[in-house]
């Protein structure tokens, strides 16, 4: 048997697997899904924002929140922090998922009639709409100006993302994960130490559990289609990945720069606490699962992974 056969036959094991995954992600998005303003009792009394609340500060999981500079804080200073910091989260979170829907429409709009990839595409872009809802509600009723993602990536980004997803599907879809695991990982994480301020909870808790339907599409998409692309296409995914995903999770872990001169915190402070061995530990952490699926579709030989070092989202 040649190895075409071999790499054909398990295309079409993997696709059939797409295929079943995609009819049961399609349902699950009709049986369970949420409205931004239907399922968050936004004028709740219990939900509301107050700058110095003492419900918003977290110190178990931000490595910015367990420094000797944070502990120095008064509370209404930690509280406010924290405020800014969620908003800030919220605002790049929205950012991403508005160039992600911009990926999706590119990618539906070439689906055939019949595709179940444009029906569960077009379910994930409803989906992104409604956090994005949910999200900029949070983020208004915070009253900070926050700035979200920082311009020149967005720049760059908006002239990019629509090509790429055209033009290389694939890459396309790193770069969703690059955005949705490492938000997935800090949720998760902030859910598990146990999130004190009700709103915040119940947002994450929306957000975790749509979002998880759309790793699962993105994780299958990559199963299902790099076995299919050609070595050079591979390769190119292989070297430019740990480049989109070494910025991605930055951007979506780290505080944005907005907030070191909202909180008044040093440069240099700012630096030390962004290298620190807790940062970079999360850096690592929240990319393992995509560290660990590019191991298993051939996508991490030598070359990418001392890319991947260079990064610092190598794993120990």
């Amino acid at each position: 048997m040649s190895v075409a056969h071999i790499q054909d036959s398990k295309f079409t094991e993997s696709f059939g697997s797409y295929s079943k995954m995609l009819a049961r992600l399609n349902k699950l998005s009709v049986d369970k899904h949420f409205d931004a303003y239907l399922d968050v009792s936004w004028e709740d009394p219990e939900f509301q924002i107050e700058p110095g609340d003492p419900r918003l500060i977290e110190s178990s999981v931000d490595p910015f929140t367990q420094s000797e500079w944070f502990e120095n804080l008064s509370t209404e200073a930690k509280a406010q922090y924290c405020l800014y910091r969620y908003s800030s989260c919220l605002k790049t979170g929205w950012h991403f998922e508005n160039l992600l829907q911009r990926g999706l429409l590119a990618i539906a709009f070439r689906e055939k009639n019949g595709s179940e990839t444009f029906r569960y595409v077009h379910h994930e872009i409803i989906e992104e709409s409604q956090h994005t809802l949910m999200f900029q509600e949070y983020v208004n009723r915070s009253g900070l100006p926050v700035r979200g993602m920082a311009w020149r990536y967005r720049f760059v980004a908006e002239l990019i993302i629509e090509r790429v997803a055209k033009a290389n599907p694939v890459l396309f879809f790193v770069f969703v994960l690059g955005g949705e695991e490492p938000a997935d990982h800090l949720q998760k994480s902030l859910l598990k130490a146990g999130l004190k301020h009700p709103l915040l909870e119940r947002i994450m808790r929306i957000h975790v559990t749509e979002e998880a339907r759309h790793l699962s599409f993105a994780r299958h998409y990559l199963e299902s289609h790099v076995p299919k692309a050609s070595r050079g296409q591979r390769m190119i995914v292989s070297l430019v990945a740990p480049f989109v995903l070494g910025i991605m999770a930055r951007i979506m872990i780290f505080p944005a720069s907005d907030l070191r001169k909202h909180t008044k915190m040093g440069f240099l402070e700012y630096r030390r606490l962004a290298r620190s061995p807790q940062s970079r530990a999360m850096l690592r952490d929240c990319l393992q699962r995509t560290r660990k699926l590019f191991c298993e579709l051939g996508l991490m030989g030598p070359a990418a992974e001392v890319l991947w070092k260079i990064h610092g989202i190598w794993g120990d």
